[in-house]
C-alpha cells in the first residue's frame, strides 16, 4: 500500500449516475448549432500533441464520420465490447478497424487499470464510478511544462468526454496507457520512478510568506470556546511564548508580526503537554498553529539529526494529500532554519527509493501522506519509539472511512507509544460530531477541544453566491463568469476526474488558460499543473476533491463550484482556498435541484453564520438577521427557506434585485 487514498472516490460514486444522462443530454444536443461538439468540430486540427486528430489525443477514439454522435459515429454499439484492463477485449480488431478510417490508432496500456494508484485500490473495488468509468491518462494532456498555447486552443474536441466508446483523458472503459514516469512490471503493475525536484535552499526563497489582507485584525473578532478541564490561559503576542531565539529569528523573517487566534490558544496548550482537538476557519493559521511549539520544544531539548540504519522521528505529521502534506513540509523548513533539526516529506506517486533516501538523511519531523507512512514502516526504515507528537492535519478527512482504518492501523503498531505516552494532536476547519466521538480513541481523557467560530464555519472574508443554473447550462454561465473576472486567479472545483480534464481543455478553447488537478494525474503532472497556477502562467485550475483541503495558493480571488460537493464539509474547504490570511475573495456556486438539494438546510446555515450578504439565484440574499427570497429562487431552495426558521431569524419577502455576480 503505497499511496494516500484519494479523497474523490466518493464524489465519483455518487457523480457516476449523473453521468449517464449528461450523456443522454450530449447526444440530444450533437445536431444543435451551438452544440459543443459542433462547435469544436469547425475548428482546424492542432498539430501539437495531446488533442484530436493526433493518436495520444485525449479525445482521440470519437469517430469523426458524421456529426459528433450520430448514429454511425464512435463505437459500433452491435460489437460486443468487453471491459478490460487493456481497454477492450474480444472485439478489439473490429474497433481497430472501424477507427483506421478516420485517424491511426493509440497503442494499449498493458499494466493494471489503477491510473496513478493515488487510491487505495480496495477503495475503487466496490465503487460502481469507478468499475464503470475508469480514466486513461495520456501524457500529452496537461502534464505538459507550459500551458495550451494559441494553436492548441484552436484543435477541435470531438464527441462527447461522457460518450461510453470514447478513449483517452475523458474516455469510457478502463484503460491505462503508460505514463512516462512509470515502468510496467508484469508481476507487481505499475512501479513508479519519478523524483520530485528538491525545493530551493536559498533563506529568500525558503522564508517565501504570503501576504495578509486587510482583514487580518478581524480574526480577533471570532468567538472563541474551550472545553476541557483547566485549559491554558491564551498568549497574547509571540514574546509571551518565549520561543528559542533561533525560533523567533525564523518567525520574524517568516514576516508573522501578530498571532491569530487559533495560535493564542493552541501554542499553550501545546506547550502544557495536553492533546488538543483545534477547529479553525480555513486560512487562520492553523499549520504554525502546531509546528511552532513542536519546534521550540525540539530546540530546546537540543535535537539533532542522525544517521543510524533506522531512523526515529520524534514528530509525525499525516494530512490526507500530496500537495497539502508537501506545504506543511515547507513551512516546517521555514522554522527549524539554522538548526540541526531535520524535518522529511514523503508521499505516494514518486519513488518509494526517494523516500527512503530522504528519510535516511536524518529525519526528526516525518512530514507523510497515510500510504507511504505505513508502506515506509512496514519496509522497516523508521521506528516510532521516539515518537513523541502525532499531528493529525485535516484530521475530520484523516478519521473518516477514507483514512479512519490507516490512522487504526498507525496508533496499533507495537512501537507507538500509547496516547498516554505522547501527545497528540488534530486540526481542521471542520469537525463533524461524529468524527469528534471517533477522535477519542486517539486522545487523552483530558484533552482541550478548542474551537474559533463554529465547528462547520466558512470564512467570513468569502462573498458567497448560489446560482440556480441548470446542468446543461453550467459551461456556458462558467465562460460568462470566468470572463468577467478580468484574468483574475481562479479555481473551479468538479466532481469527477474525467469532467476536470475535460473542463480545462474546454476553457483553453475558449482562449482562458487553464490546467487542471486531479489524482489521476501522474505527480509530475499534478506539481506542474500547481506551479503554473501559482506562477500565473494558467490563471484557472479546475479540481476535484484533492485540492479542496489546506492548499494555500496566494491571490485566489474566485473560487467556482461548477458542481457542488456532496457534504457540507467539503463546500466549506473549498470556498477556503480563497479569502486566507485576512484577503478577501468571492465563491459562487451553480445549484441545480435534482442533484444538490441535499445539501440546501446545511448551506442556509453556513451562509447564515457568515453574517455577510449572500445570494441565490440572483434575487435571494441573507443579511444578518434577515432572510429574503423572491419566486426567481431556485425551487427546491425557497421551499427549504419556507420551511426553515430558526428563532434568531425571522422571514421576510421582497421584489429587490441584488446585484449579480460580477
Amino acid at each position: 500500500m503505497e499511496e494516500d487514498w484519494d479523497t474523490e472516490l466518493e464524489q465519483e460514486a455518487a457523480a457516476a449516475s449523473q453521468g449517464r444522462s449528461e450523456e443522454q443530454a450530449w447526444m440530444a444536443n450533437s445536431g444543435r448549432p451551438n452544440s459543443p461538439s459542433l462547435r469544436f468540430s469547425s475548428r482546424p486540427s492542432s498539430p501539437l500533441s495531446g488533442f484530436p486528430g493526433r493518436p495520444n489525443s485525449p479525445f482521440f477514439g470519437f469517430s469523426q464520420n458524421k456529426g459528433s454522435l450520430g448514429a454511425n459515429e464512435g463505437l459500433n454499439r452491435s460489437l460486443p465490447v468487453q471491459h478490460d484492463i487493456g481497454g477492450y477485449s474480444g472485439s478489439r480488431e473490429s474497433v481497430v478497424r472501424q477507427n483506421r478510417e478516420d485517424q491511426p490508432v493509440t497503442r494499449f496500456g498493458r499494466g493494471r487499470s489503477s491510473g496513478s494508484r493515488d487510491f487505495q485500490e480496495r477503495n475503487s473495488a466496490n465503487d460502481p464510478g469507478m468499475q464503470d468509468q475508469g480514466f486513461r491518462r495520456v501524457p500529452g494532456i496537461f502534464g505538459q511544462s507550459k500551458c495550451f498555447n494559441s494553436e492548441e486552443r484552436n484543435s477541435p474536441l470531438r464527441g462527447s468526454p461522457f460518450a461510453p466508446g470514447g478513449r483517452g483523458a475523458v474516455g469510457g472503459p478502463a484503460g491505462v496507457l503508460k505514463g512516462r514516469s512509470e515502468e510496467i512490471d508484469s508481476g507487481r503493475g505499475p512501479k513508479v520512478t519519478y523524483v520530485p525536484p528538491p525545493p530551493p535552499e536559498d533563506e529568500q526563497s525558503i522564508f517565501a510568506c504570503y501576504q495578509s489582507g486587510i482583514n487580518f485584525d478581524k480574526y480577533d473578532e471570532c468567538a472563541v470556546e474551550m472545553s476541557g478541564l483547566d485549559p491554558p490561559a491564551p498568549l497574547l503576542a509571540f514574546e509571551e511564548a518565549n520561543f528559542a531565539q533561533t525560533l523567533r529569528k525564523n518567525i520574524s523573517k517568516t514576516g508573522y508580526s501578530k498571532l491569530t487566534p487559533v495560535q493564542k490558544h493552541s501554542i499553550p496548550v501545546i506547550q502544557a503537554g495536553r492533546d488538543l482537538m483545534s477547529c479553525a476557519q480555513t486560512g487562520s493559521g492553523k499549520t504554525a498553529a502546531f509546528l511552532l511549539p513542536i519546534v521550540d520544544r525540539m530546540m530546546k531539548d537540543g535535537v539533532t539529526a542522525s544517521f543510524p540504519k533506522q531512523q526515529d522521528p520524534q514528530c509525525i505529521i499525516v494530512a490526507p494529500t500530496r500537495e497539502l502534506i508537501n506545504q506543511i513540509f515547507l513551512e516546517a523548513r521555514k522554522f527549524v532554519y539554522g538548526t540541526c533539526i531535520r524535518p522529511v516529506v514523503i508521499y505516494g506517486g514518486t519513488q518509494t527509493g526517494h523516500s527512503i533516501r530522504q528519510i535516511m538523511q536524518g529525519c526528526n519531523i516525518l512530514c507523510a501522506t497515510p500510504g507511504r507512512l505505513l508502506d515506509i514502516i512496514e519496509k522497516g526504515k523508521i521506528s516510532l519509539v521516539e515518537v513523541k507528537y502525532l499531528v493529525l492535519d485535516e484530521a475530520d478527512r484523516m478519521l473518516d472511512m477514507g483514512f479512519g482504518l490507516d490512522m487504526k492501523k498507525l496508533i496499533s503498531y507495537p512501537e507507538m507509544p500509547s496516547k498516554d505516552r505522547r501527545q497528540t494532536l488534530m486540526f481542521s476547519a471542520t469537525f463533524p460530531e461524529e468524527v469528534q466521538r471517533l477522535a477519542g480513541e486517539f486522545l487523552k481523557t483530558d484533552y482541550i477541544f478548542l474551537v474559533i467560530g463554529n465547528t462547520c464555519g466558512a470564512c467570513s472574508d468569502v462573498q458567497q453566491n448560489i446560482l440556480q443554473v441548470p446542468r446543461l447550462s453550467k459551461r456556458d454561465k462558467l465562460i460568462e463568469i470566468l470572463q468577467s473576472t478580468g484574468g483574475e486567479r481562479t479555481m473551479v472545483f468538479v466532481d469527477t476526474k474525467k469532467k476536470a480534464d475535460y473542463l480545462a481543455a474546454f476553457l483553453c478553447q475558449e482562449n482562458l488558460p487553464s490546467t487542471s488537478i486531479h489524482g489521476d494525474r501522474e505527480q509530475r503532472e499534478r506539481e506542474i499543473a500547481l506551479r503554473d497556477f501559482r506562477s500565473g502562467k494558467c490563471q484557472i485550475l479546475v479540481a476535484t476533491s484533492v485540492a479542496s483541503r489546506g492548499l494555500d495558493i496566494e491571490n485566489v480571488q474566485h473560487v467556482i463550484n461548477f458542481d457542488l460537493p456532496n457534504t457540507i464539509e467539503d463546500y466549506v474547504h473549498r470556498i477556503g482556498r480563497t479569502g486566507r490570511c485576512g484577503n478577501t475573495g468571492k465563491a459562487v456556486s451553480f445549484f441545480d435541484d435534482q442533484s444538490d438539494g441535499h445539501l440546501v438546510q446545511s448551506l442556509l446555515k453556513v451562509l447564515s453564520r457568515t453574517q455577510q450578504e449572500f445570494q441565490f439565484g440572483g434575487r435571494m440574499a441573507v443579511q444578518r438577521t434577515n432572510i429574503v427570497a423572491s419566486t426567481w429562487c431556485p425551487k427546491g431552495l425557497m421551499q427549504a427557506v419556507a420551511e426553515w426558521n430558526p428563532r434568531e431569524m425571522r422571514m421576510s419577502y421582497s421584489e429587490t434585485t441584488f446585484k449579480s455576480w460580477e
